[in-house]
């Protein structure tokens, strides 16, 4: 496993003269004479909804631009939709040549995308598809089975817990992110047919607007109370809603039998793993896909044309979008450690305090 989520090779097809030297935070711009220096704009969505984007993507983003020696910027909307739109205007006018995107809906993904390239600049949607957005590429993992492995683990984990006719509660991402479709496609690809054979009893089935935790919580709850506490297993769409879930499930001292998934393997995700209150979450090797949008990005910057790319259908636009799509790995309390082996969390932070006797039970050393 450790090979298959090693990094992208270096960036060999891709390395010309005249780039400038690498920024942190939007130094550079354009340069002199009438050609652009190449320069690349990443606009991340939150750091609410996940852990991930300031604690990974970031990280691994800056740590690619600088290895092939490209001006970047890279900023973050915080979940707002006004302050997404007014960062793309200041890094279209500052002169990047390349602007990379992970869309909060993909309304306003699309309004971005299109000013971007009415000025000639080259679009990636990373990690989300903004649907009838039209960017050059799309970065992201294979979503459809992201859910497929959510769903193929809350099954193994209710048939290893033993459950009969389990209800199952199905608490999903922001209705806004086609990611979020994708995965509950897959997981229902899963579950539907253990519903349509009256094995499983199909419960309270909600999304949860803009992934915010503190409304998932909010929505659990009142799926308890309507079910009267008989729900019997959790799919949650990432670890975020899952903790949410874990917390309601605390309260009704239910944490433990009831199985609930997630997805990003975030510390708090691994963590709930190995103290029982979770059942699995899905791993995305977040550093090959970064490595893999900065590979197409420096290449778009240095006028050259990608190759060895699949196509994704946009499902708005009826068109077919160039891609690289990646494979996620389901996450169970026995191969935490790989997690870990992998670079995406360290065993620091991972086994402080109560959890270092759980970390060397799992094996992690």
């Amino acid at each position: 496993m450790r090979k298959g989520m090693a990094a992208l090779a270096a960036f060999a097809l891709i390395t010309t003269g005249g780039l400038t030297a690498c920024s942190d935070e939007g130094n550079g711009g354009s340069g002199g004479g009438t050609e652009k220096k190449a320069k690349i704009g990443v606009i991340l969505p939150d750091s609410a909804s996940s852990a991930r984007w300031e604690t990974a993507d970031r990280k691994y983003l800056e740590a690619a631009f600088k290895a092939a020696g490209v001006d970047f910027e890279i900023k973050n909307a915080q979940g707002d939709k006004a302050q997404f739109q007014t960062i793309a205007d200041q890094m279209i006018t500052g002169g990047i040549t390349v602007l990379m995107i992970v869309n909060l809906d993909s309304g306003t993904g699309k309004a971005v995308l299109d000013k971007a390239k009415a000025q000639g600049i080259g679009t990636i949607d990373y990690d989300r598809l903004t649907l009838n957005g039209g960017a050059d590429y799309y970065v992201s993992f294979d979503n459809v089975k992201v859910g497929t492995l959510q769903g193929e683990g809350l099954v193994k984990c209710l048939t290893d817990g033993g459950a009969k006719n389990p209800v199952i509660a199905e608490l999903n991402g922001s209705p806004t992110d086609n990611n979020a479709t994708l995965f509950k496609q897959g997981y229902d690809g899963v579950l539907q047919p253990k519903y349509d054979s009256k094995e499983y009893v199909k419960g309270p089935d909600e999304f949860v607007p803009d992934w915010n935790n503190t409304q998932a919580g909010t929505i659990f709850e009142n799926m308890m109370t309507k079910t009267s506490n008989k729900i019997d297993g959790v799919l949650a769409a990432n670890d975020g809603l899952g903790n949410a879930a874990i917390a309601v499930l605390k309260r009704n001292k239910l944490n433990g039998k009831v199985p609930v998934t997630g997805q990003d393997a975030t510390v708090q995700g691994l963590q709930n793993i190995l103290v029982g209150d979770q059942c699995m979450t899905v791993y995305k090797a977040i550093k090959k896909e970064a490595d893999g949008a900065a590979e197409l990005a420096v290449a778009l910057a240095n006028g050259q044309t990608p190759t060895g790319l699949t196509t994704v259908k946009d499902t708005e636009s009826g068109k077919d979008v160039q891609s690289k799509l990646l494979e996620p790995v389901a996450i169970y309390k026995d191969n935490v450690k790989d997690v870990v082996a992998d670079g995406y969390v360290t065993k620091e932070e991972l086994c402080a305090g109560s959890f270092a006797d759980l970390c060397t039970k799992a094996g992690i050393s």
